[in-house]
């Protein structure tokens, strides 16, 4: 490991702060509408939201979305956000004494201030798991959650076509002939130009838990069949509880990273798997090429489009988020162990 790289690195990231003395920031996750970055991450039982406006390099006060009931967080639990035409959207797995539902709200000013929390999930407490995903092009938002609401763990999916201010009726998008998906690794979720939604997740097909991919053509109503991902199988008696990342790619195609095992591969349209290295909870970009940011041991690795071998980011992070800012660029957040660690990352 390269302590210099390492030390101007941790020296270029910037610390999300001030939080209430005792808590930490968890999961964050990042959007950009090509001006303005939106993060969001769980403290507590809180769901926070800041905004930069000059690219990342200083940020505003975090500030309480919600505070209703308990969060989600954790494993890649917590909230997701997502710029959609002129609105701000923010997602979370919230439960308020009924069990875990599925809530959006829903901002027109920036984040200056937010509707109340949208129940997506249409059976009560069907979205328990907290695991879940949210993206958006245009008006068009889609989200994908692992849902509860019947025997066995399925893939539940709804689409807004107006900015999320209203959404249409849940559909199933994937169910297991074994009974139940993976129930404990997040989905994944990219919409192209045209409309199309992508859907990733980790099956559980006669004890084998690996990445699938799925497709509709109609704003979500119905679902191709699920392909597999990989050149081979993971057969695994537990939940690694690792969901893996989607983008679409410079061609329109989707893009996907994941982990088999204890190795993180990359999958796209030229190749069923590229390796990139050991580690685990990997995170994604597209920008001049693929950018890719994983945990290995207790810190967290990068491959960029220049790179001929995966870098150091930082020596202490975990459960990174990417988001294109411009061609070539890419901001990265990350869990650290002094809270929300957020950096552009370099050539």
């Amino acid at each position: 490991m390269n302590f210099a790289t390492l030390a101007l690195a941790l020296s270029l990231a910037v610390e999300i702060s001030p939080l209430p003395p005792g808590f930490r920031g968890r999961q964050p996750q990042l959007a950009s509408d090509g001006k303005t970055l939106a993060l969001t991450f769980g403290a507590g039982n809180s769901v926070y939201f800041a905004r930069s406006g000059d690219q990342g390099r200083t940020w505003t006060k975090p500030a309480i979305v919600s505070s209703t009931g308990r969060i989600s967080l954790g494993m890649h639990r917590g909230p997701r956000v997502a710029f959609a035409g002129k609105a701000l959207l923010i997602s979370a797995t919230v439960d308020e004494g009924s069990g875990g539902n599925l809530l959006v709200w829903r901002s027109l000013d920036g984040g200056s201030t937010w509707s109340k929390g949208y129940q997506v999930n249409g059976l009560q407490a069907a979205a328990r798991e907290g695991l879940h995903a949210m993206a958006a092009r245009g008006d068009r938002v889609f989200l994908a959650w692992l849902d509860s609401r019947s025997k066995g763990t399925k893939l539940f999916g709804a689409l807004s076509s107006d900015g999320g201010a209203t959404w249409m009726e849940n559909h199933l998008i994937y169910e297991s002939a074994s009974g139940s998906i993976c129930e404990c690794c997040a989905p994944s979720v990219s919409l192209d130009e045209r409309g199309t939604i992508y859907t990733m997740f980790r099956n559980n097909l006669a004890g084998n838990r690996d990445l699938y991919l799925t497709r509709s053509r109609d704003g979500g109503k119905t679902f191709e069949p699920a392909q597999r991902l990989g050149a081979k199988s993971w057969n695994l008696s537990a939940c690694p509880m690792d969901g893996g990342d989607l983008k679409i790619g410079a061609g329109g195609q989707p893009v996907a990273v994941w982990r088999r095992d204890a190795e993180v591969f990359l999958s796209d349209s030229k190749t069923p798997e590229k390796r990139l290295g050991p580690g685990r909870n990997p995170a994604l970009a597209i920008a001049n090429g693929v950018w890719a940011v994983w945990t290995e041991g207790d810190g967290l690795r990068i491959l960029g489009p220049s790179d001929t071998h995966p870098r150091w980011l930082t020596a202490d992070g975990a459960f990174p988020s990417l988001v294109t800012i411009a061609p070539g660029r890419v901001i990265a957040a990350w869990e650290s162990k002094r809270g929300i660690q957020v950096q552009e990352l370099g050539p």
